[in-house]
């Protein structure tokens, strides 16, 4: 059972593939982690907003963004491991024809930013 990351880095790999060539990979592995990304952030901006506005102390808004810095550095390393040659070899054999249209999926993460910044403004 393949994951939404791994559907949708095998379609934008595959349709960037005719035009971009090896630049293909990393627009790819560039997109899915924009993806993780933004969904990431939109769950933590919903959780700061939640705690604030229980008045719960949960973090100061510094050490929010360190420990977001220090996800985001473990996530673009963990998908630059994950999708380097063999995996994406395994996953483009068994990928299905996908039907989503390239500007939904490019709509996606900026969604979730948008999502994201709406929540951190809430005091």
């Amino acid at each position: 059972m393949a994951s939404i990351a791994d559907t949708n880095y095998i379609f934008i790999f595959n349709y960037y593939k005719k035009a971009f060539g090896k630049k293909s990979i990393d627009i790819a592995l560039f997109y899915v982690c924009l993806l993780e990304l933004s969904f990431l952030l939109a769950i933590g901006a919903f959780l700061k907003a939640f705690a604030s506005q229980m008045k719960i102390a949960m973090m100061s808004s510094t050490k929010f963004w360190v420990l977001f810095a220090i996800i985001t550095l473990f996530i673009i390393s963990k998908n630059w491991m994950r999708y380097n040659g063999k995996k994406r070899t395994i996953l483009n054999a068994k990928a299905k024809r996908n039907t989503n249209s390239i500007y939904l999926l490019w709509l996606m993460p900026l969604g979730g930013f948008l999502i994201a910044s709406i929540l951190l403004q809430v005091k």
